[in-house]
């Protein structure tokens, strides 16, 4: 044992499936109908991180992304606004120029995305050109190979490192719980980031393995709260992944306030990675189709 294991093995999260996904069905149907609110839906669509990332994107492309986002409150000014706009990183400098809203952050995957299989070298300095060209949030994917080969010591150094490159930008990393699959690793990948200097845990990359799941969150979010509980250090949580629909949504914010609480109901801490989500949340809020975004 090391302290990485010891670490983990204090946890008592629990990892037992099936007891997971009867705890989550048991918090979607007592209180997902009554989620259904207006101001749950502004919640949700002011915690999304609109994304783009895709081969196809170009300057143009992401200029008119984000040009989207400041010409919002021209047509919408009674609802908020978008949590961040997420790119490659190659594109933070170009949307923190066209960007006109201040509270809107500049996110930027970085570490290799979405697989993290590329020299270590090259994940700090691409951490840290993302920061220097105006990114203010960070997301990179866990070393998962190293993980489930049990080189737990690999994986905390390589996320302490990059959070170090982060200088003061926040930090989410994405576990892939699709690759991880049980509820045993998820809670031992989250626990390993958590301690690891990790402003947000995120569910998935939404590339290559299936997204995000209740069942991923409920364990995730356990971890948080326990990690808050011994530390008092309050980490965000993030759904990201196939999120596409208002019941998606609304039922990761139940987890979130069940698990959680109403203190983790900001955009400061709950996050929605998300596409397709903007517009059909739009549409609900006002009463019609909408695509905006």
């Amino acid at each position: 044992m090391d302290k990485y294991h010891d670490t983990v093995a204090a946890s008592s999260v629990i990892t037992d499936d099936a007891a997971v996904e009867a705890a989550v069905a048991k918090i979607i149907d007592e209180n997902l109908a009554e989620a259904r609110t207006t101001e749950n839906l502004r919640l949700c669509f002011s915690a999304i991180d609109l994304t783009t990332l895709n081969a196809t994107d170009s300057p143009q492309s992401v200029a008119r992304f984000t040009e989207r986002v400041n010409s919002f409150e021209e047509e919408y000014g009674e609802l908020p606004h978008v949590a961040a706009i997420c790119v490659y990183p190659n594109f933070a400098q170009l949307v923190r120029t066209v960007l006109d809203v201040s509270d809107v952050s500049v996110a930027c995957v970085s570490g290799g995305f979405p697989s993290s299989q590329t020299f270590p070298e090259v994940k700090v300095a691409e951490t840290a050109l993302a920061v220097e060209a105006g990114a203010n949030e960070i997301d990179i994917v866990m070393n998962i190979g190293n993980f489930l080969d049990d080189d737990w010591q690999e994986v905390c150094d390589e996320i302490d490192e990059l959070k170090h490159s982060c200088r003061g930008a926040r930090l989410k990393v994405i576990l892939e719980t699709g690759a991880l699959r049980t509820a045993e690793n998820i809670r031992n990948a989250s626990v390993l980031a958590l301690y690891s200097g990790a402003d947000f845990l995120k569910t998935s990359t939404g590339k290559g393995y299936p997204g995000a799941s209740l069942h991923a969150a409920y364990v995730m979010c356990q971890c948080i709260k326990e990690y808050y509980e011994k530390t008092g250090n309050r980490v965000g949580f993030k759904a990201a992944g196939g999120v596409a629909t208002t019941d998606e949504a609304l039922s990761y914010l139940c987890i979130v306030k069940a698990v959680l609480g109403d203190e983790w109901l900001t955009p400061e801490y709950f996050r929605i990675g998300a596409s397709r989500l903007a517009n059909n949340l739009l549409s609900d809020i006002v009463g019609e189709e909408v695509k905006y975004f």
